[in-house]
């Protein structure tokens, strides 16, 4: 704008000047010898200064353009590095970001690796939850003397050494341990839960069972009951066939809480007393499920021994025991009705279950619970039907007369975590008169007297064990035991009958352990200590592999003849197991 206006000044100027030039000229010719006035020269002294006035704006004006354009230009390259500071700053923003959204994965995986797992081991139907379980197992038997044994060992059945079998080794393999079971449960409202478990082996034999070819074995039930439980009342029912309620519990007095000793061997170890039978079970818990009471009514049967062939005085006879019947006498024309049992066995006669009452306490210890401690009472009552002839020499009146005597014991149990996670102590006993099937070595319940009643026979068992948990994989077990009865004697002049050294023989070490010997021993004692290991060899997403190792030693004693001598023989025997969980 400056420039612009000093050029048309000096374009005006220039204007003037040529105008005055002309008017001079004109006036020459008018006037040729007149001189120049004084406006004139005036005008160009101020057009000139005018002039100088503006160039000195104009001076002024561009060195202030210069300077705001430099102030400018200030800006400009400090907005470009604030520009350029931010861009760094933004890049090395967004590759932390890139990075972090890198270990984002891991970080999910790691976090959710950490959660609780969901689930996965059961499946839902109509609101009924359904959990599978049990195992696959390929076992080996091998035994010092032959027991003609599957995968439960008759322990009160070891030859003494005058049998040809007590020099005879047996070597078996089985898969009949091989177990399946599942727990259906379902809450009936908010309080009220009831659940059904059934679980099932192989080890039942039918009559035409064997290992010659096919080996068909069949199945057979351990375990199909049904529970109901109300959580605020702390009430909970059983009904069905499950665990005896003398068995420990390891978790107040509940089932699939059960303790038994983790032998291979299918019969446990002699001491521990236990039986699955159909019972039905009431429970109250207390004290935020610190105390448990129990009173159960269950299946009864009643094994004998004794008065060879139950052979009684003369005149005397009893039925104590009756064979399944194929069929029922009565049954409707044309029909066979089953009894249900096999034609081969025998069942006892019964008029009342046996019952059973237990107090369990697990008192809080320093914020858990490691003890668990039970006491349990049992009672039995035998019965069976007498026929006494005129005959009979002991004076007891002709007729058909039926008999009942009581029998029962008491017993306690205790688990006790030494050291967590790490050493666990179990221990129980059961003494009574009448209780041998309740135990591993299945002595006899009873015997007879002369008169032909029941005679209970007098028994004490106990087990002790440990299990050494000797890492997350591996553990180590230890276990001893004993069930012995008393003689169970009544003479009728010279003549014995009952339980015992009846005919009072001297029985000799010699006769005892040479075949074809002289050695008809009583076993009244069965003691065995046992050892093995359980090695979870692998554990995957598709269930778990375990190997156990198992070896026990068994020895008998038998009643002693008046010279004081004890027949005694031994059993070795050593278990593999591999054993896959698929659930």
């Amino acid at each position: 704008m400056t420039s612009a206006a000093l050029g048309m000044i000096c374009a005006l100027s220039a204007g003037d000047l040529a105008q005055a030039a002309t008017t001079t000229t004109t006036a020459k010719h008018k006037h040729a010898h007149a001189p120049a006035g004084p406006d004139l020269a005036q005008q160009v002294k101020d057009l000139q200064a005018q002039v100088e006035a503006l160039q000195q704006t104009m001076a002024a004006q561009t060195q202030a353009q210069q300077q705001s354009q430099a102030q400018t230009a200030q800006a400009i390259a400090d907005s470009q590095a604030q520009a350029a500071q931010a861009t760094a700053t933004a890049r090395a923003a967004q590759a932390k970001l890139d990075m972090q959204i890198e270990q984002i994965p891991g970080a999910v995986q790691t976090a959710v690796a950490a959660q609780p797992k969901p689930p996965t081991d059961k499946f839902y139907y109509k609101g009924i939850t359904i959990t599978p379980g049990g195992f696959l197992e390929a076992a080996t038997i091998w035994r010092s003397s032959n027991l003609g044994s599957d995968m439960a060992s008759s322990f009160a059945k070891v030859p003494f050494g005058n049998a040809a079998l007590s020099h005879a080794q047996e070597f078996r393999v089985s898969g009949r341990q091989s177990r399946v079971s599942f727990l259906a449960e379902g809450n009936i409202n908010q309080d009220m839960k009831a659940a059904f478990y059934g679980e099932f082996d192989f080890l039942g034999a039918a009559q035409t069972a064997n290992s010659n070819e096919s080996n068909s074995y069949n199945p057979r039930i351990r375990n199909v009951y049904g529970t109901v439980d109300w959580d605020s009342l702390g009430l909970h029912v059983l009904g069905g066939q499950n665990w005896s309620l003398i068995t420990l519990n390891s978790k107040g007095i509940t089932p699939r809480n059960e303790v038994t000793p983790t032998a291979i061997d299918a019969q446990y170890v002699p001491g521990f007393a236990w039986a699955r039978q159909p019972q039905i079970r009431l429970v109250k818990d207390f004290a935020d499920k610190q105390a448990w009471i129990a009173v159960s009514a269950e299946n009864p049967q009643s094994t004998f021994t004794g008065t060879a062939g139950n052979a009684l005085p003369t005149g005397i006879s009893v039925t104590d025991l009756v064979t399944g019947n194929t069929t029922i006498n009565g049954a409707p024309a044309g029909s066979v009705a089953s009894s249900g049992f096999n034609t081969v066995n025998t069942m006892s006669l019964n008029k009342l279950p046996d019952f059973v009452a237990k107090l369990a306490i697990e008192p809080e210890i320093m914020g858990s619970r490691p003890l668990h401690a039970e006491v349990f009472g049992l009672y039995r009552d035998f019965y069976d039907q007498i026929t006494v002839t005129s005959a009979n020499t002991i004076g007891l009146k002709p007729g058909v007369r039926e008999a009942a005597v009581d029998g029962g014991g008491v017993g306690g149990s205790i688990t006790l975590t030494v050291w967590p996670k790490r050493l666990d102590l179990q221990g129980s006993f059961l003494t009574g008169k009448g209780i041998g099937r309740y135990g591993s070595a299945q002595l006899s319940d009873a015997t007879l007297n002369a008169n032909g009643e029941i005679a209970p026979i007098h028994e004490t068992m106990f087990l002790g064990g440990a299990t050494f948990h000797a890492t997350p994989k591996l553990d180590l077990y230890i276990y001893g035991g004993e069930e012995k009865e008393n003689s169970q004697i009544s003479a009728v002049g010279t003549t014995n009958f009952g339980f015992g050294d009846l005919a009072g023989t001297n029985f000799t070490d010699a006769g005892c352990k040479t075949i074809g010997g002289a050695c008809s021993a009583t076993v009244r004692q069965v003691d065995q200590i046992t050892a093995g290991l359980w090695d979870k060899a692998i554990t995957g997403p598709y269930g778990q592999i375990r190997l156990g190792l198992q070896y026990s030693h068994t020895w008998l004693t038998g009643f002693a003849g008046p010279n004081g001598f004890a027949p005694t023989t031994s059993e070795d025997m050593v278990f593999t197991s591999f054993r896959y969980y698929p659930f």
